[in-house]
């Protein structure tokens, strides 16, 4: 049977616009998709770098101003991988055309705007790439915690460990820029351990943070450090920063409970760590598990068991699944609800930063 043509437009060509661009040539080789996905238009500002970015990705057309991509009765999606004040205006403008949207983390660079796009996109389908919760890994220990394996949670703890922000190149980018990015650490790197935790945890009710910056004269934060109060009883501490000197991408998280503990890295991103201390005493111990067997979670919609998946693979589970959701008209999670949570816990570390105190956030998860 044939299958229905997805027209889809991308809104930026950088580093990220190339995973996703990845992803969306890659998707119908590993997934049982509704949809013929082809690339349609890659839009950007810079002319040139957008017919390199076509040419490799195999994007079919480009165009330099999203207005009129968004107008196009022939695109179906529409795919925003640009800065992050940006996000807001081509969301609501592509949600309001009827597009399917999908939206790079963090949703927005401000509550105010998370909450308006997260209004017009409740009639289209829609998606944020929080990429994370795809990991075979992650996946396994949210299967792990829902059947009772690490009983009462005790403890969360997420770190995210970069060392950009010590190189003096990138002060001019707009990541460190809050007109573009609103935040700094905490918008790029914090918000993935909050969807996380949120993912694997539950709800959080309140925090007390504290955000810094070590770069004289920069308007963001370089790290951001917060203690966390669950909905569940259990306690959280997150510290991300763009200063963790020796560290490229590491990504953690443990969980401590009455039954047993569960420890993730994303320096081996295939493989999960767990202790099940309902075991005889002498038996007792670490159990490092490789996520890569066909029972695992995508284990048949990879490679074969032992051969192991990169970053890019997460990308690719995850617009699977949105695509074969929208077809099933299930609801598909990270959404922008989803995000939006995100960003009310964003909001109340900017909040609590400032004040120097514990608040409340009103933050909700699926």
């Amino acid at each position: 049977m044939s299958k229905k043509k997805l027209n889809v437009a991308m809104v930026g060509s950088g580093f990220i616009a190339k995973v996703h661009s990845n992803a969306f040539r890659q998707v119908g080789h590993f997934f049982d998709i509704p949809y013929d996905v082809f690339c349609k238009v890659i839009c950007g500002r810079d002319r040139a770098k957008l017919e390199t970015a076509a040419s490799r990705w195999g994007w079919n057309e480009i165009e330099t101003d999203w207005r009129k991509v968004v107008a196009r009765k022939d695109i179906d999606a529409i795919d925003i991988a640009v800065p992050n004040a940006l996000h807001s205006a081509i969301a609501i403008a592509a949600a309001e055309a009827g597009k399917i949207v999908l939206c790079e983390k963090p949703l927005a660079s401000s509550i105010e705007e998370a909450e308006r796009m997260t209004r017009a996109v409740q009639r289209v389908p829609n998606l944020v790439w929080f990429n994370y919760r795809r990991i075979p890994a992650v996946v396994l220990a949210v299967q792990l915690i829902t059947e009772g394996r690490i009983g009462q949670t005790f403890h969360y703890r997420a770190l995210y460990l970069n060392q950009s922000g010590n190189d003096p190149s990138k002060g001019n980018t707009w990541r460190y820029k809050k007109s573009e990015a609103g935040m700094g650490a905490a918008g790029d790197l914090l918000s993935h351990l909050l969807d996380l935790a949120l993912y694997l945890n539950g709800p959080i009710k309140g925090l007390s943070a504290m955000m810094h910056t070590f770069a004289p004269g920069r308007d963001v934060d370089d790290a951001t450090l917060l203690m966390a109060r669950f909905d569940n009883g259990s306690i959280g501490t997150f510290e991300a920063t763009r200063y963790g000197v020796g560290c490229q991408n590491r990504n953690t998280f443990e969980i401590n409970g009455s039954k047993g503990m569960l420890s993730f890295s994303l320096d081996d991103m295939n493989q999960l760590d767990f202790f099940d201390a309902t075991e005889p005493v002498a038996l007792r111990g670490g159990r490092r598990i490789e996520v890569t067997a066909l029972a695992h979670p995508y284990g048949q919609d990879f490679w074969r068991p032992g051969h192991v998946l990169g970053y890019e693979h997460p990308f690719i589970a995850t617009l699977g699944d949105f695509l074969n959701s929208i077809a099933r008209q299930e609801p598909f999670h990270a959404n922008f609800e989803d995000a939006l949570a995100v960003q009310r816990i964003l909001h109340a570390v900017e909040r609590s930063s400032a004040s120097r105190g514990w608040v409340s956030t009103d933050s909700q998860t699926a």
